[in-house]
């Protein structure tokens, strides 16, 4: 699907009208934007005259985000995260003072939302193709941090179960390495995006006024502080995770202490049974009356008095 908006000279704004009709208007400016577009649709960006290079970055997903000069146009891509997926989804931009061309194979909301805001606000049309170049940018970013504070939330819902005395250890260990997993995804979309904005700012050929470059600094400040956040949030998810292990290595140590002191316990009992299960047939005590009682009993004495000494040298105190 394609859709147009043009902003004409006498400040009107006309949505839908045929690319070529779009042009033979001259407006002060257009926004073309090509929204999962078929191949036939896709043969436009030939005939708006892009440059066959940035045409097959569209067609050819996913790249990275960057930025490109060409003669008279600046063609940008962007990265947007899918929040049911957690995989990037590619936003292809066209930029010059005259038109904006966006070029994506998903729907976005981003798009959908700075659209409709251009159709009614005349601030942003006044201003024209930068301004509306920034609110798509800006909107884009919006956008990570609802992601960014929800896996913030279940972080913290996560550190609460590892706090119970019954806690599925296993299980939430699972849920951790998710939500590192999604971590990583957010903090491969997020990093890009900073350098880009980065790069903008600093190019010399971009001309951008004072208040743009004060918008673009707003917008790398956010993505600096969505770094912060899933920097934070991995270290917490590694916390969690240091802590499970450190938890199992002592439940391990406790169950190989039990285990050492029950076989410690019955080495000398297995030795004294391995010596009266000798069928010799000169041994004083098997014919002694008490003998059979004697023996347990010592059994039993050697038993208690151990594990009274493993007690008293401390091997049974959990902490």
């Amino acid at each position: 699907m394609i859709r147009t908006l043009a902003y004409t000279q006498e400040g009107r704004i006309i949505e839908n009208l045929p690319i070529e009709e779009v042009q033979a208007l001259d407006p002060a400016w257009y926004w073309i934007d090509f929204h999962a577009p078929t191949m036939q649709e896709a043969t436009y960006l030939e005939k708006l005259g892009f440059h066959p290079l940035a045409i097959k970055d569209c067609l050819h997903y996913l790249q990275r985000p960057k930025f490109d000069y060409y003669d008279t146009y600046t063609f940008y891509v962007l990265q947007v995260l899918n929040n049911k997926t957690w995989k990037p989804e590619e936003i292809d931009l066209f930029a010059s003072h005259r038109y904006i061309v966006t070029f994506h194979y998903q729907a976005h909301e981003e798009i959908d939302e700075v659209w409709e805001r251009v159709k009614t606000d005349a601030a942003i049309q006044s201003k024209g193709t930068p301004f509306i170049m920034v609110k798509i940018i800006d909107k884009i970013v919006d956008y990570y941090f609802p992601i960014a504070q929800g896996l913030e939330d279940q972080i913290t819902v996560l550190e609460e179960k590892t706090r119970r005395p019954h806690a599925r250890l296993h299980t939430l260990m699972r849920e951790v390495f998710k939500i590192r997993g999604e971590l990583l995804a957010l903090r491969h979309t997020i990093w890009p995006m900073r350098d880009l904005l980065y790069r903008i700012l600093n190019s010399e050929r971009l001309n951008l006024s004072i208040e743009e470059r004060r918008q673009y600094k707003s917008i790398h400040d956010h993505l600096e502080r969505l770094s912060q956040m899933v920097e934070s949030s991995r270290d917490m998810t590694a916390d969690i995770r240091d802590n499970y292990l450190s938890l199992n290595s002592y439940r391990m140590n406790s169950i190989m202490m039990t285990l050492t002191v029950i076989t410690v316990i019955f080495m000398p009992l297995t030795f004294i049974a391995g010596i009266y299960g000798m069928n010799f047939e000169h041994m004083p005590e098997l014919k002694w009356r008490y003998g059979y009682f004697f023996v347990l009993g010592l059994m039993g004495f050697i038993g208690v008095a151990m594990y009274k000494w493993f007690r008293k040298k401390g091997w049974f105190e959990k902490e």
